[in-house]
């Protein structure tokens, strides 16, 4: 399992575990599995995915996703529930 946090500078909107997170990087989609290698790339805008249908979904625009050592952080600039 991946330990994943998103964070809008208004608050935490998810703190927890999930399969999988596929991410709106600057040049495409990035796709996180558990024992991915540690990364860092700047978010565009588009659906921020957690784990499979009826998991949690976020629309972001902007800021950037970290990985290491399953653990995943998306600071992004702007989020809203999709």
């Amino acid at each position: 399992m991946l330990r994943v946090s998103v964070i809008s500078p208004e608050r935490v909107l998810f703190e927890g575990e999930t399969e999988s997170v596929v991410a709106p990087a600057f040049d495409g989609e990035v796709g996180i599995l558990t024992g991915h290698a540690a990364m860092m790339t700047v978010l565009g805008n588009g659906e921020l995915r957690l784990g499979s249908a009826g998991s949690p979904r976020f629309h972001v625009e902007g800021g950037f996703l970290q990985v290491a050592d399953d653990y995943v952080r998306v600071v992004t600039e702007k989020a809203s529930a999709a």
